[in-house]
């Protein structure tokens, strides 16, 4: 992992308050002063999952840890987020398992297109102790000194664009923003489009301006954020149904004693439970409140070829990621 100068800079003004003062604490009065980071909206469930898991966690280990939530990107971007908690100057953080995979090539797996049979398969696969997590986790353990916590439902990915869009031929260039990760590059160009890679925090201006034409996210994601007021259309392409990973620093993680160590899985697993169900409660809801903004939702009743879309984007997934992730899928699709 490279760190470049303006991360650098970051890392070293926030390490003194994430770090330094965690590891005074707990050797004084055994109290760990946490901060944790991420992109999404402090109103979002994805952001307010952060605050649920703080909220637990005090309660859970007596007020002995402290967990302050930095939202919106306060911390820095996706980038910046992931090695943050890598280096340690954040303490927490979340991320999809692509930009994860910056970090650790492996984890990308997580975030395949069509990958899954169902909600349940992919709950399953991400618990922290299915064989397939527990061999990734033991992996990024290793090669970036951050571990997962636990990973919550996030969604089930959907195309937007400035216009109707059916087949993949509808989107022969034009330019759609990707998580800029490999597997998520591969997913857009799949459907058919251009894909550009866009930091999360750029995406609205980058609509409002004509950089790109289109996105893909959950259906919460681009209500929370008002994409309908730049984005007339969504497409239910389903491509990718997706979990959000939590991790925490491993010198953080090991610096805990056995007791607040299980204050803490069990403050991940309650928060875990509820956000994912609330998440996967509020698809439907949310759907609807997009229509009611104005946006049009195109769907297989609407001449949605999804069948297109899927032989498409599975034609470039054998191609690129067959050989390095062959195993990891049968072993996913093994998980019953």
């Amino acid at each position: 992992m490279v760190i470049h100068g303006k991360f650098r800079h970051f890392v070293a003004s926030v390490a003194t308050v994430a770090t330094c003062g965690l590891f005074a604490l707990g050797a004084q009065a055994q109290e760990y002063e946490l901060n944790y980071g991420h992109m999404n909206s402090p109103t979002s469930i994805t952001g307010l999952q952060a605050d649920w898991l703080a909220e637990e966690v005090a309660k859970n280990t007596n007020g002995a840890v402290k967990i302050a939530v930095y939202p919106s990107s306060q911390l820095g971007k996706i980038q910046e987020l992931a090695e943050g908690v890598s280096t340690g100057a954040i303490a927490l953080s979340h991320n999809t398992a692509g930009a994860i995979s910056s970090l650790y090539e492996d984890f990308g797996v997580l975030d395949t297109p069509y990958l899954y049979r169902d909600y349940d398969h992919l709950m399953k696969v991400v618990d922290i102790h299915s064989p397939v997590m527990e061999e990734l986790n033991n992996g990024l353990i290793e090669n970036t000194n951050m571990r997962v916590l636990y990973a919550f439902y996030f969604g089930t990915r959907q195309l937007t664009a400035d216009r109707p869009v059916k087949t993949p031929a509808d989107l022969s260039g034009v330019k759609i923003r990707a998580i800029p990760s490999p597997v998520y590059l591969t997913a857009v160009e799949g459907l058919g489009a251009a894909p550009v890679p866009v930091d999360w925090s750029e995406v609205p201006t980058a609509l409002a301006t004509g950089i790109v034409q289109g996105q893909e996210n959950p259906v919460n994601v681009v209500l929370d954020h008002k994409l309908y007021d730049v984005q007339s259309h969504m497409m239910l392409t389903g491509h990718i149904s997706a979990a959000e990973i939590v991790v925490i620093n491993e010198d953080t993680w090991q610096s805990f004693p056995d007791d607040v160590k299980a204050g803490i899985e069990k403050a991940a697993e309650t928060v875990r439970q509820k956000a994912s169900k609330m998440i996967l409660d509020q698809e439907t809801e949310e759907l609807q409140a997009l229509k009611d903004a104005g946006m049009t939702v195109i769907g297989p009743d609407d001449g949605l070829d999804v069948a297109a879309f899927r032989s498409g984007v599975e034609k470039l997934v054998h191609e690129r990621f067959d050989e390095k992730y062959g195993a990891y899928y049968e072993k996913i699709s093994a998980v019953k």
